[in-house]
């Protein structure tokens, strides 16, 4: 659980540092609305994605199943900026099937957390592959980052892509294609 106090503390510093004066009217508020702001927008740090792909259903055939154009919000841990996009979730069931929404929730997790987007990618593909016990899971995550848009290079609209394949994802070019093909429609 987040310490408010600290971040309320830690953000009047910071404000101070950067010169401004943290009893001005706009300021005094800040450090409290930065705390609450943190606690909403790292949740996932304290849930885990098990939750939300362990109630399964059966199925009988195990054709393959496309979540696509999830979209999310995360913060990168090397500049603490956002970085936002889209996730796109295939996976060959080995007889059960998760709800549909499970696997946004999935992402949604991850998102919540203080990371780099290599490691959220990797870390839906194992959930998945853990909790569902697929045939195989393909993950593709597409995002725009703050850090590269509003300073350092300055790239506006430049997208960082990731990809996670797991089990026959991961040495089948023909299932890889027909993945790209079906998130691209």
């Amino acid at each position: 659980m987040a310490d408010q106090k600290k971040i309320e503390e830690a953000v009047r510093m910071l404000l101070e540092g950067i010169g401004e004066d943290v009893t001005r009217e706009g300021l005094v508020d800040t450090p409290n609305r930065i705390a609450r702001m943190y606690e909403e927008i790292f949740k996932g740090m304290e849930e885990d994605p098990a939750q939300h792909l362990c109630k399964t259903f059966a199925v009988d055939s195990n054709e393959i199943v496309v979540e696509k154009d999830i979209t999310f919000y995360s913060t990168c841990e090397h500049h603490m900026m956002p970085f936002y996009g889209k996730a796109h979730i295939a996976y060959i069931p080995d007889g059960r099937v998760v709800g549909i929404s499970k696997l946004a929730r999935t992402v949604e997790v991850y998102a919540r957390r203080l990371q780099i987007q290599e490691q959220m990618t990797t870390q839906v593909a194992d959930a998945v592959m853990e909790h569902l016990r697929p045939q195989g899971v393909m993950v593709m995550v597409e995002a725009e980052h703050m850090c590269m848009t509003m300073r350092g290079v300055s790239k506006p609209g430049s997208r960082t892509v990731t990809m996670a394949a797991r089990g026959c994802f991961r040495d089948d070019p023909q299932l890889q294609q027909y993945f790209f093909e079906m998130i691209r429609r």
